[in-house]
């Protein structure tokens, strides 16, 4: 019998059927209009909560788990990320850059907006909807490949937020998933976040009702993870 962490059931919604998931993931009433997904952005530009201030810019590029899908203005793990930035005195500005229900083909349409943020790093975060979606393992593979050859030849520095997908997907589709992060960190030397959602998914007090999304406390949580990835790369 296979033994299942507790972080693979983050995405699992006892009695909702796959479409009722996916539709969850691609719409969020609470979010600001800077995080909507339910338009285009206008140029192929991401949407973001601010605008560049002048200071080199850390964008977090994603889908809902990174635009704050269900959780109110300001309790994104971005905003979150800024907030403990700020306090340890570093001078970044991280630009939220996540659009809700996107796919790693969205992302590629939206890649050249992220770019011209200029951003000094960008913490890439998809590939869960395409999971979701069964979407071929091999697309998911090389559109991330391409963001993230994208985003170096630009000079930016790419973190990898690594991903998983609920049990009832299969063992063997679950691992060659989760492979894709490994092998693209390794062959392109990036930070890689082994699972965004590490302590956070699957733990009912840090997810909202939905059971796919962090809710504030989550979100927090997740911030402080990534920042102890992200921290070396800044003082550097």
């Amino acid at each position: 019998m296979d033994i299942v962490r507790p972080e693979l059931v983050w995405m699992t919604v006892v009695g909702l059927p796959l479409v009722a998931v996916l539709g969850a993931c691609g719409s969020n009433p609470r979010s600001s209009p800077a995080n909507s997904g339910s338009a285009a952005p206008e140029a192929g530009r991401a949407p973001a909560t601010s605008e560049p201030d002048g200071r080199p810019a850390i964008v977090a590029f994603g889908d809902s788990l990174t635009a704050g899908h269900g959780v109110e203005p300001g309790q994104s793990y971005p905003d979150c990320l800024q907030r403990l930035i700020d306090a340890k005195k570093l001078p970044y500005q991280v630009i939220n850059a996540g659009l809700s229900g996107d796919t790693t083909s969205g992302g590629l349409v939206r890649l050249e907006g992220v770019i011209s943020y200029k951003p000094r790093v960008v913490i890439l975060e998809f590939g869960g909807n395409d999971g979701l979606r069964g979407l071929p393992l091999d697309t998911t593979r090389a559109n991330l490949e391409e963001m993230i050859v994208k985003l170096k030849a630009a000079g930016a520095e790419v973190v990898l937020a690594g991903m998983t997908l609920p049990p009832n997907y299969g063992p063997e589709y679950i691992a060659k998933f989760e492979q894709i992060y490994r092998d693209l960190a390794k062959t392109h030397k990036l930070t890689l976040i082994p699972f965004l959602l590490e302590g956070v998914g699957g733990v009912e007090k840090y997810m909202q009702p939905d059971g796919l999304h962090p809710n504030a406390a989550g979100c927090a949580r997740v911030a402080a993870m990534v920042m102890r990835y992200l921290e070396p790369l800044l003082r550097g």
